[in-house]
């Protein structure tokens, strides 16, 4: 009788250690670039928010909730909570974007599903 020996799946711990820095690296680009913009008060930004009709109050806390969440990610630990943080965020992107702005909800649906994705693998 011969024994066969199974190894560990090591393939899908080693993708994991690849893919979360990765993401969360794009992530904190994103998102501290696009916090950046609204609170430094980018023309297009103000655009943005004059055309969803809330007033610029609303570009300056969107900015600062995701300048906050992208360095919720860098500090160890906190990665869910920064991800999920992020992800409420974009949810309300997607609902902003949808009956008011002329622009596609692209962006922000590829940001919502890469913050889920890290959220899931921390």
């Amino acid at each position: 009788m011969s024994q066969t020996l199974v190894a560990p799946a090591a393939a899908p711990a080693r993708a994991r250690d690849i893919t979360v820095p990765i993401l969360t690296a794009l992530l904190v680009v994103a998102f501290l670039e696009t916090g950046g913009a609204r609170r430094g008060g980018v023309p297009i930004m103000i655009q943005f928010f004059d055309q969803i009709g809330l007033g610029q109050w609303l570009r300056i806390v969107t900015g600062v909730i995701e300048v906050v969440g992208a360095a919720t990610l860098l500090v160890p630990g906190y990665g869910f909570f920064g991800a999920v943080w992020l992800a409420a965020n974009m949810t309300g992107a997607i609902l902003a974007h949808l009956p008011v702005l002329p622009s596609s909800p692209a962006p922000a649906i590829l940001l919502l599903v890469a913050s889920l994705a890290v959220a899931r693998l921390c």
